[in-house]
């Protein structure tokens, strides 16, 4: 093992690709061509996600799938929240499947998938827009720092 294994607090520079089941791509670091940084043991990945990653080298290409709850989590009923129409900018398409950011009260945003518009009533969901979504992860380590 060298010098540049990942250890439990490493920061690892990796290009990611998240695959859903079915093969599509959910979401790539490829597509900008700016790999990201994981940060191992700061509660950002679940445990099952960093153990995949453990003593791997860099030039290591990973394949391997998480269950929903190892991956992005199990969809939260409570982050499924109904809003009234009027709330939401005149001009705003509201259809289902997109991704509108909202301010938070903490001055941050977050984002909510419209899932239903119905009359006067909109189903926003709050929740990942890949939790209780078995995924394949494609990483490959460019750079560790330990």
């Amino acid at each position: 093992m060298s010098d540049f294994s990942i250890s439990k607090n490493s920061r690892v520079l990796a290009d990611v690709t998240v695959k859903l089941n079915n093969g599509s791509i959910a979401d790539s670091t490829k597509v900008s061509g700016k790999p990201s940084w994981l940060i191992l043991g700061d509660g950002s990945f679940s445990p099952a996600f960093e153990s995949y990653l453990l003593n791997k080298e860099e030039g290591d290409n990973l394949v391997f799938e998480l269950d929903a709850p190892d991956a992005f989590g199990i969809s939260n009923p409570d982050l499924i929240q109904f809003m009234e129409i009027h709330q939401f900018p005149e001009d705003l398409e509201l259809k289902e499947g997109a991704i509108i950011s909202f301010d938070q009260p903490t001055g941050g945003q977050i984002p909510g998938v419209i899932r239903e518009v119905s009359g006067g009533s909109v189903r926003v969901d709050f929740n990942h827009p890949l939790a209780g979504e078995n995924v394949i992860f494609e990483i490959e380590i460019k750079q560790i720092k330990n």
